[in-house]
């Protein structure tokens, strides 16, 4: 069910984190090291926090067999500590083996970055669940005040794939899960995003597991629901009174541009803001945060 082609893969690399020209970045970086295990500590920013056990089992008996074929990434602390930077999954299936000593890739990364370096190498390695990668590329945009724009031209993506993938944290926990599990793709996960109602959601979830839609039939599911729930909004819609009215032309002097306000005789509404191009859903951001 995954998608060909995906625009999304990381073509940019370390490199761009830090502005670096490839030579430049190698002068930095010393060659291979093997270095004892008990040296390394924990990468606090490592944003893989979803090891399956029967995963790291299998790397276990493939490193017991063949040992750590790709070295893990640290950074030097001092002479007798590293923390890593990329590789959990190596170091605890290699804890799990019994090794003393691991190859390791020594990388110069300060402490800003080493979030940034974590979650790009992961990514291009596709050892990531999405769930992961929308939890870290949050706390670069929320921690680090980095905007989604600027984000991704440091990792390589689309401003709305970062926003895809922020959106997802959004999910019911439960829906969440799945992503993890691969139970669902994230196509699926979008097409659900489009759906407000988090009972619906996670109806929806579980039909689309009972009867093995696409993400296809999952759109096109969602596309008549959100018809079907327009239809009934305009059936309950009032004309707006003075007071609305007011608020309406309010708003759209401040946005400086046409705001829609609608509102049912229930009492529900919405706040329709129309936008031509990134440059203008830009200006209407900053003019919301300023």
């Amino acid at each position: 069910m995954n998608e060909p082609n995906k625009k999304s893969r990381l073509g940019r690399g370390l490199s761009s984190i830090f502005n670096a020209s490839k030579k430049s970045e190698e002068s930095n970086n010393k060659p291979i090291e093997t270095i004892k295990i008990e040296l390394i500590t924990k990468n606090p920013f490592q944003p893989r926090t979803n090891i399956p056990k029967k995963e790291l089992n299998e790397l276990c008996d493939s490193i017991k067999t063949y040992g750590v074929i790709q070295p893990i990434t640290v950074r030097k602390l001092n002479e007798k500590k590293y923390e890593l930077i990329s590789g959990e999954r190596r170091l605890q299936a290699s804890i799990l083996a019994g090794l003393e000593r691991i190859p390791v890739f020594i990388k110069n990364v300060h402490d800003n970055q080493m979030l940034e370096v974590a979650l790009v190498e992961n990514i291009q390695r596709q050892d990531l669940d999405p769930i992961e990668v929308a939890l870290s590329l949050k706390e670069l945009v929320e921690e680090y005040h980095i905007n989604q724009e600027s984000l991704g031209k440091k990792i390589g993506k689309s401003r709305s794939t970062i926003s895809n993938y922020i959106r997802l944290l959004k999910l019911d926990p439960i829906i969440q899960a799945g992503i993890r599990d691969k139970i669902i793709t994230m196509g699926h996960a979008k097409a659900i995003l489009n759906i407000i109602d988090k009972k619906t959601q996670l109806q929806l979830y579980q039909n689309i597991i009972k009867h093995n839609y696409s993400v296809r039939e999952t759109e096109s599911i969602v596309k008549n629901n959100k018809l079907n729930q327009q239809k009934r909004f305009l059936k309950t819609q009032k004309t707006l009174s003075s007071e609305f009215k007011k608020i309406e032309e309010e708003l759209s002097d401040f946005f400086s541009q046409r705001i829609k306000l609608t509102i049912s005789k229930y009492g529900k509404g919405k706040i329709e803001i129309p936008f031509e191009s990134e440059k203008n859903l830009d200006e209407i951001i900053k003019t919301l945060y300023s």
